[in-house]
């Protein structure tokens, strides 16, 4: 992927944890994701998923928290220029939580709050990872964003990363779910938060997953919560909402299973021709058969009687 192409993509997800020990052995018990040490920046660990990295992690910086940050995991979307992003993003109302600066190895970043307070962080990164087709388990396959005001939010997005709108849902009195994309795919969803969640506006990556109902269990059993599901999706998908046992929130999705079907091979398709003498063939068999007479009902054959012996006189001597 060229760096041209990245403009609105989701390029990065990155843990911000108060624990990367305990982070290490956590997430990989049920993702299918292997920790490796950044070979740039041993403090830094990488996500791996097949040889190559799909997210990153790192201790929770002291400005971060200093700020209330909690842990958290922060999602990147890619632009060709960060410097000119920031500028636009402030024009449209955006605060900036970290000014642009750049890292060896990865590339030029900032990290932005969207008028509405949901924090996101943009990136040009040095190597734009190629996306796969389909997505291989442990990436990232949804991003669902929860606004005060879904409509504003999905105007900011649009504007400065050229979403569009894909589809929707009506979820009833919890409003509209928008879905965005790119190319004519959804990548994502925007609704309104509820007002009964303490939490400000936020963003929530989805993780590819084998099943979201044992994901959902691992999480439990090593410490993490469910905060809901899991529940099937329209389309028959698994999804369920999760946090890790320091409160980093994240999402995990499974592919609803395709059922295997056997396929009809399809008719000959014959000439006109030979149609027409195919109908005329069995036309003439038609005509040539015969009712046969119904044959009478055979007698029931009697028992032979057996034949007497003539009883010869013994010869007198």
């Amino acid at each position: 992927m060229a760096v041209t192409e990245v403009r609105g993509r989701f390029v990065w997800h990155e843990l911000l944890t108060t624990d990367v020990a305990a982070a290490r052995t956590f997430y990989p018990g049920f993702m299918n994701w292997t920790p490796e040490a950044s070979g740039t920046d041993a403090s830094y660990t990488l996500w791996m998923v097949g040889g190559s990295p799909v997210g990153g992690m790192m201790a929770l910086p002291e400005e971060a928290t200093a700020m209330g940050a909690p842990p958290n995991w922060l999602t990147y979307i890619g632009t060709a220029d960060v410097d000119a992003t920031v500028r636009r993003a402030g024009a449209l109302g955006a605060q900036v939580l970290k000014a642009p600066d750049s890292v060896a190895g990865a590339g030029r970043f900032a990290v932005l709050a969207d008028p509405q307070g949901a924090v996101f962080g943009v990136l040009t990164p040095e190597m734009p990872a190629p996306t796969s087709s389909p997505l291989e388990l442990g990436e990232f396959s949804w991003h669902e964003l929860a606004s005060t005001d879904p409509v504003g939010a999905f105007r900011f997005y649009s504007m400065l990363f050229g979403w569009q709108k894909t589809g929707s849902s009506d979820m009833g009195p919890a409003g509209l779910y928008q879905m965005f994309g790119w190319d004519s795919g959804s990548r994502g969803g925007i609704y309104l938060k509820p007002a009964d969640l303490p939490a400000p506006s936020y963003w929530l990556p989805y993780a590819l997953v084998p099943n979201a109902d044992l994901a959902a269990k691992h999480a439990t059993a090593a410490g993490g919560k469910v905060i809901n599901g899991p529940t099937e999706v329209p389309g028959g998908d698994r999804i369920a909402v999760l946090c890790d046992p320091k409160g980093a929130a994240f999402a995990v999705h499974a592919k609803a299973a395709k059922a295997s079907r056997r396929r009809k091979k399809p008719a000959r398709k014959q000439s006109p021709q030979k149609t027409l003498k195919t109908r005329r063939r069995r036309a003439t068999r038609k005509k040539a058969v015969r009712k046969r007479p119904a044959r009478r009902p055979r007698r029931p054959r009697q028992p032979k009687r057996a034949k007497r012996r003539r009883s010869t006189p013994r010869k007198r001597r």
